[in-house]
C-alpha cells in the first residue's frame, strides 16, 4: 500500500524544506523527497552556506597578513587550507542536520531518494539502492533547484574545469585560476582564491561585470576589485577550454578579433544555471516548460496540471534562495486556502565579497527604459564615522526615489555590512515609504547604517556630512 500524503514537496533545498514545514504548519499532512541525502540543496550543501564561509575564512586570513600595518604585531600568518576546508564542511554539516531537526519537530515526514511522476497524484521514490517506495498525494510541489552550466563542448571534471562546486573543494590554492564569467559567483570564488594567493584573471563576454545591476555600482566595484588584484579580461569570448600538463588554456577572442591564451592551473566555469527537471519524469504528465526548459506556472504558482506547483530556480526569475523560501511559503498557504503572495519588487540581490554589494528594486538605467522620472541621493562610506574609525570605507550608498512622490524605487550599495543595510530599505519599499520617511527615521550613531540615511536625506541635498 502506498503511504497517502495531503501534500508532497519534490527537493529539500531552501524552497522545499521551507515550503514543507509551512505545510505541515498549517496542518497538511507533508512528505519532503531529497536526492542529495542531506537536506540544504545546493544552497546549505554547495553553494551560498559553504562559499560564504570561504569568503569570510580567506577574508580573515587577508586581515591577519595585515594586521601589523594596524599596530598589531604577530608572527608569520600561515594558511592551513585542509584545516580552512574542514571548518567549512563543519558549518555544512550543522544546518543540514539543523534542517533535518526542523522536518522532524514539525512531523514532515522526510524521504531520500529521487523522486518522479507516476501520476499527477501518485510520485515515485527510487533512494540510492534502487529501493523503490510509491507516495500517493493530492498535491505535489516541485522543488528541485538548479545545475551549473558549462560552455558548449567543455564538461567539468572538477578538478581542472571547475564548476562553483569543485571550487569549493579545491585541494591546494591554484598559482593561476581564470573565471570564466563575471557574475555573483565567480567574482565570489575568485576573491577567495586571490586571497589566499591565486593569480585570478576574469573573462567576460560583456563590457561590464555582474549583469544586471546598476552600472555605477558595477563599475565601481570593479574598480575596487582590480584595486584588489584581480585582473579583468571584458569582451572577450570564449573559443576553446583544452587541457595541459600544468592545467588548462583558455582561448578567447576580444572584440576586435584579436586572440588571447590564459594558462591556468584551474579554470572557473561560472556562466549561468539551468532548471534542474531531468529526473522527475515531467512528459508523463505532460507539464508545460518555457523556452528556458523552466516549468511554467501562474501567479499561484500551479503549472498546468491542477494540483502540480512549482517554485524556486524551476521556475521564471531570479536564481536566488531567499526568493525560493518566500515562493515556498506562499505556495504553501495557497494550497491552505490562504493568499500568499510575493512581492518580486523588493527581492534584494547580493555579492558577498570584500565589500559586499547590495541591491533591491530598480537600477537607473530601469528607471530610464520606463521613462520613469527619478532622484538620486548618494552618500559615501568615506564620510560615515564608524567606517572611517574601523579603516573600512570603500564604496557608498544610492537611493533612487521618484521625482514627484519621493516614493523609494530602488537602491544600491557597495561597502561593509551592504547586505545587511539593504534589508532597511526592503522594509521601507515594502511599506511604500518615500526617502523622506528614512531621513526622519533616528539612526544609532556611530554605525554603517548611517549612510542609509544620509543617502536619503541626499535625495533632497540636505545631507549633513557630505
Amino acid at each position: 500500500m502506498a503511504d497517502k500524503f495531503q501534500a508532497v514537496v519534490i527537493g529539500g533545498g531552501p524552497g522545499g524544506y521551507v515550503c514543507a514545514i509551512r505545510l505541515a504548519q498549517l496542518g497538511l499532512k507533508t512528505a519532503c523527497i531529497e536526492s542529495r541525502g542531506s537536506l540544504g540543496g545546493t544552497c546549505l550543501n554547495v553553494g551560498c552556506i559553504p562559499s560564504k564561509s570561504l569568503l569570510n575564512l580567506s577574508e580573515e586570513f587577508h586581515k591577519a597578513q595585515n594586521l601589523s600595518n594596524k599596530g598589531i604585531e604577530v608572527g608569520e600568518v600561515k594558511l592551513n587550507l585542509s584545516k580552512m576546508m574542514k571548518n567549512k564542511d563543519k558549518a555544512v554539516t550543522i544546518l543540514t542536520k539543523g534542517v533535518e531537526f526542523l522536518l522532524k519537530k514539525n512531523k514532515v515526514t522526510y524521504f531520500k531518494g529521487t523522486g518522479s511522476f507516476k501520476s499527477k497524484n501518485e510520485i515515485l521514490i527510487k533512494d540510492h539502492q534502487n529501493k523503490e517506495t510509491l507516495l500517493k498525494t493530492d498535491n505535489v510541489i516541485i522543488a528541485t533547484g538548479s545545475d551549473a552550466v558549462s560552455l558548449p563542448g567543455v564538461k567539468f571534471d572538477e578538478k581542472v574545469v571547475v564548476s562553483s562546486t569543485g571550487a569549493l573543494k579545491l585541494e591546494q590554492v591554484p598559482k593561476k585560476m581564470v573565471v570564466v564569467g563575471g557574475g555573483y559567483i565567480g567574482l565570489e570564488m575568485g576573491s577567495v582564491w586571490s586571497r589566499l594567493g591565486a593569480e585570478v584573471q576574469v573573462v567576460e563576454f560583456l563590457d561590464h561585470i555582474t549583469p544586471g545591476m546598476d552600472k555605477e555600482i558595477s563599475i565601481e566595484f570593479m574598480k575596487i576589485l582590480k584595486k584588489q588584484g584581480i585582473k579583468f579580461n571584458m569582451q572577450n569570448k570564449v573559443e576553446t577550454i583544452k587541457n595541459n600538463k600544468s592545467g588548462a588554456v583558455v582561448s578567447t577572442v576580444d572584440k576586435d578579433g584579436n586572440k588571447n591564451n590564459f594558462e591556468c592551473d584551474v579554470v572557473l566555469i561560472s556562466v549561468g544555471r539551468k532548471p534542474n527537471t531531468k529526473d522527475l519524469n515531467l512528459e508523463t504528465i505532460g507539464i508545460t516548460l518555457d523556452d528556458k526548459k523552466r516549468i511554467k506556472t501562474d501567479k499561484m504558482f500551479k503549472t498546468n496540471i491542477e494540483n502540480i506547483y512549482a517554485i524556486g530556480d524551476v521556475i521564471s526569475g531570479p536564481m536566488l534562495a531567499h526568493k525560493a523560501e518566500d515562493e515556498g511559503i506562499a505556495v504553501a498557504e495557497n494550497i491552505a486556502g490562504q493568499s500568499g503572495h510575493v512581492n518580486y519588487d523588493t527581492i534584494p540581490g547580493v555579492v558577498y565579497t570584500t565589500p559586499e554589494v547590495a541591491s533591491i528594486g530598480m537600477t537607473e538605467e530601469q528607471l530610464k527604459a520606463k521613462n520613469i522620472k527619478y532622484k538620486i541621493g548618494k552618500f559615501s562610506f568615506m564620510a560615515n564615522s564608524r567606517a572611517k574609525a574601523i579603516d573600512d570605507a570603500e564604496g557608498f550608498v544610492k537611493i533612487l526615489a521618484d521625482e514627484k512622490t519621493d516614493k523609494v524605487l530602488g537602491a544600491h550599495l557597495i561597502g561593509p555590512h551592504a547586505g545587511e543595510l539593504i534589508a532597511e530599505i526592503g522594509v521601507a519599499m515594502e511599506f511604500g515609504a518615500s526617502s523622506e520617511d528614512i531621513a526622519r527615521t533616528c539612526h544609532a550613531h556611530p554605525t554603517f547604517s548611517e549612510a542609509v540615511k544620509e543617502a536619503a536625506l541626499s535625495v533632497d541635498k540636505r545631507a549633513i556630512h557630505s
